[in-house]
């Protein structure tokens, strides 16, 4: 795997949107902060882009303002404004030539997964798996998650911990760590972005979905050999998961419980990795070493 280069002060970071639309009112602390933070910070077209529609901008407009970015050997990060959905819908046409002579970082997580996926498994550069810019909002940029995204971008080695739970599997891995939202990683099962999960430690998180749903997806991943041969497994947030009116009859954790209940590689829930406040910045790509023991879990560069 290749790492960029972690950034100085004075480097550039590009904040555009490849999938949903963000007003540009919403990045206003996160250019304010990075900024603070020694970093100078440019926006592409996509930031509160003109687009009517869900996206923030025409397929042809996203992919023309995410590779300029790429191709701009000047700027050293990518910081994604938001997730939502529609990278997939461009992640073919995207020209990593350039970028694969300079590697910068690429930033985001939720529909962001696609690029990290890609990246990793065509590529094999280390992403960045982090908060992205609306994280930032109110006082957001003070917490330890968007504090992990700058000690990730510096260079600084990480190390987080997750609570003791009951359905925790104990026991200790050392390997490439991949992941990111369970719908995503499902998705991309057959085509070019599908991830080799083979000895390597996997992250999921989701949040929205119903039970069934994250029922189906797990079988998926499962179906597909994705589980079978994990070094580790760390479950995230499931958030704001909906149900039937039909009880499913099992919650979220209890779901991915029993899809890896025939496996013996060590397992830890509720780490922080989320839709919500509680995500730390994590290295796609990167070696890691995960504990998980009575005491709960730690996953450490």
């Amino acid at each position: 795997m290749i790492t960029p280069e972690y950034l100085k002060p004075g480097d550039t970071i590009a904040i555009v949107c490849p999938a949903g639309y963000l007003p540009a009112v919403n990045v206003q602390t996160c250019v304010t902060i990075l900024n603070q933070w020694g970093y100078r910070v440019i926006q592409g077209t996509t930031v509160g882009g003109s687009s009517s529609t869900y996206f923030s901008g025409t397929d042809q407009e996203r992919l023309t303002d995410f590779q300029r970015m790429l191709d701009d050997t000047t700027v050293k990060a990518i910081l994604c404004g938001r997730g939502g959905y529609g990278t997939g819908r461009i992640i073919e046409q995207i020209n990593f030539s350039t970028f694969l002579t300079k590697p910068k970082w690429i930033i985001g997580y939720s529909d962001i997964t696609v690029l990290h996926a890609h990246i990793h498994q065509q590529h094999q550069i280390v992403t960045l798996h982090a908060p992205m810019a609306t994280a930032f909002n109110g006082e957001g940029w003070k917490n330890e998650y968007v504090q992990s995204l700058r000690e990730a971008l510096e260079g600084v080695t990480s190390a987080c911990s997750g609570p003791e739970h009951s359905f925790n599997r104990q026991g200790f891995a050392k390997a490439p760590l991949v992941g990111g939202n369970l719908a995503l990683l499902a998705h991309l099962v057959g085509t070019s972005s599908d991830l080799d999960t083979t000895g390597k430690i996997l992250f999921i998180e989701d949040v929205g979905e119903q039970l069934y749903n994250i029922d189906r997806m797990l079988f998926q991943y499962k179906r597909s050999g994705k589980l079978s041969q994990l070094a580790g497994l760390i479950v995230g947030g499931f958030t704001e998961c909906k149900d039937t009116e039909r009880p499913f009859g099992r919650t979220a954790y209890e779901i991915i419980k029993e899809a890896v209940a025939e496996y013996d590689y060590p397992v830890c829930f509720d780490f922080p990795v989320s839709h919500t406040e509680r995500n730390y910045a994590l290295k796609v790509g990167a070696t890691y070493e995960l504990r998980v023991d009575a005491t709960g879990s730690l996953l450490a560069e």
